[in-house]
């Protein structure tokens, strides 16, 4: 921080302190006054009581008449228990490989989670997790943890001091980042919500997934279910027109998907990913008529109608840019770099919020569209805005964020019957601060069901079942697998249920199982969605996966399990379920054994599969 003289020295001092109670969550706001500049600080501490929860932000006001430069802006600082050794846990990756779960033991020194490419990052998570040295399980163990609400450039530091003292702060990264304050005005960082648990890491998951579905996701759309979605890019990826996506939406339809998505290839000039962005009207070639005929059609198959974008990008083979190449981010000398043949456009000016939101508007206003699947397949490189205003070059990053929540906001409040979606090339924008304006997230390009497993446990650390979109798809192309039609459906209903496989390929047999695997997933679709998630079994430590989803009243539960491969003729795996009524009697689905909810979590279940890449659904019910 630096004043208008150049001192860059902060000395705060308590000045007041108030307990606001007419919120959503009762609120403590500290005051802290600079003892020779006109700085105040007030430090919100809102308590989430059923969440176990604290969250904390913070609030710079400068009341003098000159500028005040901010250099650093952290939202909160953690403090864990003296004199203790921890280990730390982390989500991090890369392009289709999010969410993989990382640990370390917590040094002498600094441990530096970050991104700075302008995106939350496929490559590192906003999210932490704190245990004594390993000792915490998934059901047992002190584990402190928290996440970050911010979708641009962020870091967690993990400092462990001489004195035997570890801390854990967090918040917009400092990286290429200054903020001009003048005088009057007031900067609020993003919340970091921390929270402790003596239950290991299921009971830490728990609480931030129910903070979410009662706080945190859109009001409008957190206590409904989310619908069955089929997306159509496999089967005509750019060449889409009426006739195709017809056939697909038909097929659809006869599986019992609710909602039919077109993805890409609707606009503009566009054939391939060269051209067209930053064109957001309907390519009349493809289209004649519009869109209109279409989605009355996919209308009257029952269905609801989603469109893919990605507002936040242009080609340079665009009309757009032909007519604005000053409305992305660059600097006069250097090359304007392009990766997927895309710019990004910079979102803290006023005229391309006011562009996006016309285009959008105008969208959703004159069509019967029910869901947006927003993307964003790159992050920034040349960070420059040559028109900025003196003192505010290195403001982009924060204000490209401020610009992307203000669009959303106003997107939400005037068509409020669409949803929305987070993907960014993947999972490189999940994190609290978007869910706030979107039902769900991409989680990864990666449609390999087997590594969907892997990175769905590693998101299910830190979000929410509901939030994970994930499709049921048949071009394996990362891998290679050819898992069952019932073990993609059964990766896939672990969140969001959503088909992407090229429906015209499918035969008699393939829809008809599906169409059953569909019908299952409507059944238990409030309890995957509404219901407390325990992870029984990992793929990290061996051939097993199980996640079990239990109501809310501890009525019914659902387990899906997994098995990679069967090994020396071992298929057979005791499952001890959690969270039911030890006192209540429960039957599985099909089966006429009932047996109490004691004993189904100590003794559990016995699960028996055999080959590679196998799985099975259990259902059960409290008499």
């Amino acid at each position: 921080m630096a004043f208008a003289d150049g001192v860059r020295s902060v000395v705060l001092r308590y000045a007041k302190a108030a307990i606001l109670t007419d919120g959503e969550a009762p609120e403590l706001v500290i005051t802290l006054a600079d003892e020779h500049y006109p700085l105040l600080v007030d430090l919100h501490y809102r308590l989430w009581r059923e969440h176990d929860l604290i969250e904390r932000f913070a609030v710079m006001r400068n009341t003098g008449d000159a500028p005040i430069r901010l250099e650093q802006t952290l939202s909160a600082l953690w403090h864990l228990p003296l004199d203790e050794t921890y280990r730390l846990r982390t989500l991090g990756g890369r392009w289709g490989g999010e969410f993989q779960i990382s640990e370390v033991s917590v040094p002498l020194g600094k441990q530096i989670i970050e991104s700075r490419r302008g995106i939350t990052s496929a490559h590192a998570n906003p999210w932490f997790g704190i245990d004594r040295n390993g000792s915490a399980s998934e059901t047992h163990g002190d584990v402190w943890f928290g996440a970050l609400a911010y979708s641009g450039n962020w870091k967690i530091v993990v400092e462990r001091n001489a004195y035997g003292q570890t801390m854990v702060a967090g918040g917009i990264h400092d990286f290429d980042h200054t903020w001009k304050l003048d005088a009057g005005e007031s900067f609020t960082t993003p919340s970091f919500v921390a929270g402790f648990t003596a239950e290991g890491y299921g009971d830490a998951s728990r609480l931030l997934h129910r903070y979410q579905l009662d706080v945190v996701m859109p009001r409008s759309t957190a206590s409904t279910l989310l619908p069955v979605l089929y997306n159509s890019w496999y089967v005509t990826e750019f060449d889409v027109n009426f006739e195709n996506q017809a056939a697909a939406a038909r097929k659809a339809a006869d599986l019992g998907v609710e909602l039919f998505v077109m993805d890409d290839g609707w606009f503009g000039v566009r054939d391939d990913d060269t051209s067209g962005l930053g064109d957001w009207s309907v390519d009349k070639r493809k289209f004649p008529a519009g869109l209109t005929p279409l989605i009355e059609y996919v209308n009257s198959l029952g269905m609801e109608f989603g469109i893919w974008v990605e507002p936040e990008m242009v080609n340079v083979q665009s009309d757009l840019y032909a007519r604005h190449p000053d409305w992305i981010y660059y600097f006069p000398t250097r090359p304007r770099s392009e990766s997927r043949n895309q710019l990004v456009l910079n979102f803290g000016r006023a005229d391309v919020q006011a562009f996006v939101l016309s285009f959008m508007h105008e969208l959703l206003s004159n069509h019967k569209i029910r869901f947006v699947k927003w993307d964003m397949n790159r992050s920034f490189s040349e960070p420059g805005y040559p028109d900025a205003e003196d003192g505010r070059e290195r403001e982009v990053w924060v204000r490209h964020v401020q610009g992307l929540y203000r669009i959303f906001a106003e997107l939400r409040e005037v068509h409020p019957q669409v949803m929305f979606e987070s993907c960014s090339s993947g999972g490189g924008r999940v994190d609290l601060g978007i869910l706030r304006y979107v039902e769900d997230f991409w989680m990864s390009d990666n449609v390999d069901p087997l590594d969907n497993l892997l990175m769905y446990e590693g998101y299910s650390m830190a979000y929410a079942p509901k939030a994970k979109m994930m499709w049921v798809n048949d071009a394996f192309h990362w891998t290679n697998r050819s898992p069952s039609l019932t073990f993609r459906f059964h990766q896939a209903m672990t969140g969001a249920l959503g088909v992407g496989a090229n429906l015209l390929r499918w035969n008699a047999e393939e829809m008809a199982e599906a169409r059953e695997h569909i019908a299952t997933y409507k059944r238990i679709r409030p309890i995957v969605q509404h219901g407390r998630l325990y992870r029984l079994a990992s793929l990290r430590q061996g051939d097993w996966a199980a996640f079990q989803y239990v109501s809310a009243d501890a009525t019914e539960t659902v387990v899906l399990v997994f098995l990679h491969a069967s090994r020396y003729g071992a298929s057979r795996r005791w499952l001890r379920l959690q969270g039911l009524a030890p006192d209540a009697q429960y039957r599985i689905e099909g089966a006429e054994t009932v047996l109490s909810g004691a004993a189904l979590m100590a003794r559990g279940v016995q699960i028996e599969l055999r080959g590679d890449l196998q799985s099975t659904l259990l259902h059960l019910k409290r008499l």
